[in-house]
């Protein structure tokens, strides 16, 4: 599977972006996917996870509370609803899968990373 995020911009701090992450292949309902970023000039850290059936999701606690990651089988996308965004949110965002149980937030489970999608959130 190969994923693809989309949907980031230029955002003045408080406001909201959705995020897209959209999947090729039939099989998108058999991956749980995840979300990371990666800050100029930090390690890319992870953010968020959900299941395969959508049912269960689990959030960095930086982004708890103000994030909502969410899954549609049926459209091949998984999507990350951002509100409230800080400038410390300022990142280049991927989207991967993977089929590792429970809620892996290393990055080396995952896989099918694409181009990830710039959210710039200014102060």
């Amino acid at each position: 599977v190969q994923l693809q995020a989309s949907g980031g911009g230029l955002v003045q701090a408080g406001g909201s972006l959705r995020l897209s992450c959209a999947a090729s292949g039939r099989t998108f309902r058999n991956y749980r996917v995840g979300w990371f970023r990666q800050a100029p000039g930090k390690e890319r850290e992870f953010v968020a996870t959900i299941s395969r059936s959508g049912g269960g999701t689990y959030y960095a606690d930086s982004v708890k509370g103000r994030f909502t990651i969410s899954k549609d089988n049926a459209k091949n996308t998984a999507y990350l609803q951002m509100n409230s965004l800080k400038p410390e949110d300022t990142a280049v965002y991927y989207c991967a899968a993977t089929s590792v149980v429970g809620t892996p937030t290393q990055e080396y489970h995952y896989y099918g990373w694409g181009q990830g999608t710039q959210v710039t959130v200014s102060s």
